[in-house]
């Protein structure tokens, strides 16, 4: 009887342990501190780019025009091929991280619509790539909220840099 009694008080330590675990939270803590680190630089340096030469920055379209093809587009491609190779281990975060892909999809398919709509001087493409523009930015406002409660359901901490 004893025999049986500590057998199966260390099969429910081992189940019990097991519990502790959360595959979420792992796989999440890897995707802040590891992946999306670098991915931020190269999203940031591309976007960074195509900032310089709109807005208040703007200055002509063959500046805008020659910064779009020169840099952005071949910096934000290189970036959402290196998002889409990120690991995802788990369901809950492979959704989140779908949606950021989308949406870098999105923003790339707009800076190629600029492109098309300076070659050809027209003013409806360029407000069908600010309406993808728009769109991939909203996407991502809830790309970044859905990683925050991901965060909060699994116990992890995100702090600002």
């Amino acid at each position: 009887m004893k025999k049986y009694l500590l057998a199966s008080i260390l099969f429910l330590v081992f189940i019990l342990s097991g519990c502790g675990d959360d595959p979420v939270q792992e796989d999440l803590l890897n995707y802040v501190n590891k992946a999306t680190p670098k991915l931020a630089k190269e999203e940031g340096k591309a976007v960074g780019a195509y900032s310089s030469v709109t807005g208040t920055n703007y200055t002509d379209d063959l500046t805008m025009y020659n910064v779009l093809l020169d840099e952005v587009i071949p910096e934000y491609n290189q970036f959402i091929d290196d998002l889409e190779s990120v690991d995802v281990k788990t369901n809950e975060l492979r959704k989140i991280h779908e949606n950021y892909i989308e949406a870098a999809n999105i923003q790339a398919d707009a800076f190629l619509t600029l492109v098309t709509a300076l070659e050809n001087q027209d003013s409806a493409l360029v407000n069908e790539a600010n309406g993808k523009l728009n769109k991939a930015r909203k996407m991502m406002r809830n790309y970044k909220q859905d990683i925050k409660n991901l965060a909060k359901e699994h116990d992890v901490e995100l702090k600002k840099k």
